[in-house]
Order: structure tokens, then C-alpha cells, then sequence
């Protein structure tokens, strides 16, 4: 049986660091922390919903992030406009969350290029984010017709992954009743 690969460590954050060093540090614990909610489960088990009506899954969730990384750092502080989406789109909205479990999904595939897809997006991610020289500076493209800081932009993902961790907590809990960090 496949299982979702063992997460990556679990850093606290250094106690007194500079800004920049700090809000990577949370970003990547915040990160490291949706791995860890998917640990150890089976494909199946990381694509069961919640309660219904709502398709919120953590197979979605790492979807959803894999979208949001892309979005934020390809798209609106690299300029990749034409960066689509990977798993919604303007007729599917919800897709991330609502593909899942559709004719066609085959979990057992579909994980492994899920993971290696939000593997991908976050070291973009990092790559774009370390070509920044300041916190100040602001992106290329544009987010609500304005440029961006890198500053907005990692404050926001720290906020994005913290409020998603929190429903992951309540999914992995559901699923097989482990709690925790």
C-alpha cells in the first residue's frame, strides 16, 4: 500500500532573527506543517472529505497551496502571466478541491504528481523570492490591478498555510484521530 512520504522536519523558527530570515522560517514551518498532516496516509485516506456538502480534503488542501504558491510567487512577484493554474479554472473554481474523486481521478497516480507538482511550486517559490534583494521590493505583476511586496506576499502565505493547517488538523484528526503538531 502507498503512503504519503514521511514529512520533512518540523523547525521552530529562530527566537531572534532578522525579518527576512524570520518570515522564511515560518513559511517553510507553516509548509513543512501541511506535510505533516498528510503523512502516512494512503491516497484514499488523504482524499476524503470532511462532511458533506463540503469537498474540503487534504489531498485539496495540498492541491489548493500547490495553486497558491503558483499564483503568488510565479504570477504576481515574477510576472509569469501566463503561469495558469494547475487544478482550477474559471469553469471549475472549486477544482482543486472538487476534482478529486471525479470518473477519471485514480488517486494511486495522482498523489505522487500532486506532491511533485506543490514540490515544485515551492522551490520556484524560494527561488523567486531569494532574487528579491529587499522586503520592499515589489513584484512584476499585478495583483487587483497593483504590484506587490515580497513582505505581502510572505505575510499572506504564512496566513494562507496557518488557516489551512488548522482545517488540516481537523481532517487528519477525522481520518485517523492522530493530533498534534
Amino acid at each position: 500500500m502507498t503512503v504519503f512520504p514521511p514529512a520533512p522536519p518540523r523547525d521552530d523558527p529562530p527566537f531572534r532573527d532578522g525579518e527576512r530570515a524570520a518570515l522564511d522560517a515560518w513559511l517553510d514551518l507553516h509548509r513543512a506543517t501541511l506535510l505533516t498532516k498528510c503523512a502516512g496516509l494512503t491516497p484514499e485516506q488523504l482524499g476524503e472529505r470532511s462532511v458533506p456538502p463540503s469537498s474540503l480534503s487534504l489531498r485539496g488542501l495540498l492541491r489548493h497551496m500547490t495553486d497558491v504558491e503558483r499564483s503568488w510567487y510565479r504570477r504576481v512577484l515574477g510576472g509569469a502571466g501566463d503561469a495558469p493554474a494547475l487544478y482550477w479554472s474559471d469553469d471549475d473554481p472549486d477544482g482543486d478541491f472538487d476534482a478529486i474523486g471525479r470518473p477519471g481521478d485514480d488517486p494511486a497516480t495522482a498523489v505522487p504528481a500532486e506532491l511533485a507538482a506543490w514540490t515544485a511550486e515551492v522551490a520556484a517559490a524560494r527561488e523567486i523570492a531569494a532574487g528579491f534583494a529587499s522586503l520592499d521590493d515589489v513584484g512584476a505583476g499585478l495583483r487587483h490591478g497593483e504590484r506587490v511586496s515580497l513582505r505581502w506576499v510572505q505575510l499572506h502565505m504564512i496566513e494562507e498555510y496557518a488557516r489551512h493547517n488548522g482545517h488540516a488538523d481537523l481532517l487528519r484528526e477525522r481520518i485517523d484521530g492522530v493530533t498534534g503538531e
